[in-house]
């Protein structure tokens, strides 16, 4: 007898299920004032470990500003925040071990610096210099780093998932004891590679968290205008994985879930889905105005759920931090990002034989003779690029 079949009730008459048939529990630990809900079970967490949290959330906050500023000022061409959903990310990836394999989707940016992604690094990135370990071959924020076990991002959007998939199942393969993490927000969930990702890793028994930022817009598009069903939730129960929803700002809740979904993959080799329901508070990107499909009173209600606010309130509480502590750490961050933009602005662009390196073990020659051809282009028209992009 099939899964599907194994432990299925008989009825007689007809007898439709639909999405309220499913009832879904929200874990939330933390509530707004910082102390937590009573009988509530706390994650695995320290004061360092609290602290090193907390850190890189101001950085991540301190980043966001200036580089966001920076991109208006034409200094970078395209910028992501990740501002509201901070507990989302440094929750999961704090309940992690560093070498579980990170596969991100834009705006997790947060997870690598907790990896320990200098601040240098990150400007490298952003200015497509010759110290960028992508070589200057993608727009700013796709992020990369193998020794920090942080996959590069790809724009399109779901790709991540089934290669999340295989790389949860060659963990597996190669006895290593250690999990592939998939971030994603709702939108992509509406992708092919979604289905066919979480359905792989079902069914393959791949220990691969797929975790969904479900922050209520793809873009400007709402979620009642992206899916009937409950969620993404219920997606997972019905691809027969081990799923929970959690308060994506309530930061303990986010490490709790991912700490024991973790515990689980590694225990029995098979996958979990965790939703995350939190908010944008900022554009969708540099190229977006939310004004146009939210409102200022819809911006305000969710500010009051702000999860770096919310978690500082529980370090006060726990006097892990006074009030003003962080004052002195947020100025410090203001002014190393600024220290960091203006070197990484002067360096100059790799060099441009580099474009066609690190695809195949010897450049075809077809890449060869595009090189070539680019080289010939930038030399015909100089005054349209960089002096430096030409460069031998």
């Amino acid at each position: 007898m099939s899964n599907a079949t194994s432990n299925t009730e008989t009825v007689h008459r007809v007898s439709f299920l639909d999405k309220d048939s499913l009832s879904i529990p929200i874990l939330k630990i933390l509530q707004a004032d910082g102390t937590t809900f009573e009988n509530a079970v706390l994650p695995v967490i320290d004061q360092d470990l609290a602290a090193k949290i907390y850190d890189t959330c101001v950085f991540t906050r301190v980043l966001d500003e200036r580089m966001l500023a920076a991109q208006r000022q034409g200094r970078i061409s395209f910028y992501m925040t990740c501002t509201g959903e901070e507990a989302a990310v440094v929750g999961s990836v704090a309940a992690l071990d560093q070498d579980d394999v990170i596969l991100a989707q834009y705006r997790e940016h947060a997870a690598i610096r907790y990896r320990g992604f200098t601040t240098e690094q990150f400007m490298n990135q952003m200015f497509s210099n010759e110290k960028d370990l992508g070589k200057g071959r993608q727009m700013p924020i796709h992020y990369g780093c193998e020794a920090l076990n942080y996959q590069t991002i790809s724009s399109p959007l779901a790709t991540q998932i089934p290669q999340a998939t295989g790389v949860g199942y060659s963990l597996k393969m190669q006895g290593k004891r250690n999990v592939a993490i998939c971030y994603f927000g709702e939108g992509a969930a509406s992708e092919g590679d979604f289905h066919a990702g979480l359905n792989m890793a079902a069914v393959l028994n791949s220990p691969t968290i797929f975790f969904c930022r479900n922050n209520g817009y793809a873009i400007s598009t709402p979620t009642n205008e992206q899916f009937a069903g409950n969620g993404i939730a219920s997606r997972g129960v019905g691809y027969g994985m081990h799923t929970i929803r959690v308060d994506g700002n309530d930061m303990l809740a986010v490490m709790a879930a991912t700490q024991q979904a973790r515990a689980y993959a590694l225990e029995h080799n098979k996958p979990v889905l965790i939703e995350a329901m939190t908010y944008r508070l900022g554009a969708h990107s540099s190229s977006d105005d939310p004004s146009g499909y939210r409102s200022k009173d819809e911006e305000a209600k969710w500010q009051q759920h702000d999860p770096v606010k919310r978690f500082k309130l529980w370090l006060i509480n726990k006097g892990w931090l006074a009030e003003n502590d962080d004052a002195a750490l947020y100025e410090k961050y203001r002014e190393e990002v600024l220290a960091a933009v203006k070197v990484a602005e002067k360096l100059p662009a790799p060099k441009i034989d580099e474009i066609i390196e690190d695809v195949f073990d010897e450049p075809t020659p077809r890449l060869k003779q595009q090189l070539t051809e680019l080289k010939q282009h930038i030399k015909k028209y100089p005054d349209s690029y960089p002096r430096s992009a030409g460069r031998d």
